[in-house]
């Protein structure tokens, strides 16, 4: 009986070691000549850069809304929103659509990327945490940098940097910042 409950305590302990190592998926993009990711578990597809209806007098991150399958979906500039020049479309230019949390309820919104390059599977143990300082984003904004083929990848914190509460305070011009990076 004693064997069997030590048994039972090492494969549990091992499985949870297997759980910790167990890589989660992310979705590699370049943004202004930066590799990015994000966890793939909150994007619902990718679609290519097309058709986009302005709206006036939203904040300039905001470039404008989609109709995706009867949808009014908007589409928000990731560069402008890391306040960088507006991204420049080009052949590759796409809209990353997202399902984000919005006080008990999710919300669809579009980011707008350089280009996909690919699914990384990335482990806790290959994140490294976001840097202190000398990098040009926010630090809530960076969910840790993975290390992926000796090359880093900046892990994005979809919550934070899609933030619909701090979106919304910016469009009224309340401000809404986060802590400065």
């Amino acid at each position: 009986m004693a064997e069997a409950m030590r048994l039972d305590k090492r494969n549990r302990a091992q499985a949870n070691r297997v759980q910790a190592e167990q890589k989660a998926q992310y979705l590699a993009f370049n943004l202004g000549g930066e590799a990015f990711a994000m966890e793939i578990r909150s994007i619902k597809e990718v679609i290519q850069y097309g058709t986009l209806t302005e709206v006036p007098l939203m904040p300039e991150f905001i470039r404008g809304v989609i109709n995706l399958r009867g949808a009014v979906v908007p589409v928000i500039d990731l560069s402008v929103r890391f306040n960088r020049p507006p991204t420049e479309v080009a052949r590759r230019t796409c809209v990353v659509i997202l399902e984000v949390p919005c006080q008990g309820d999710v919300v669809e919104l579009g980011v707008i990327v350089d280009h996909v390059s690919e699914v990384l599977d990335i482990g806790p143990s290959e994140i490294e945490p976001a840097p202190a300082f000398g990098s040009s984003l926010r630090s809530d904004f960076i969910a840790g940098v993975g290390k992926v083929g000796g090359k880093f990848v900046i892990i994005l914190d979809v919550a934070h940097v899609l933030s619909i509460d701090e979106m919304a305070a910016l469009a009224a011009g309340t401000g809404g910042e986060g802590p400065a990076a």
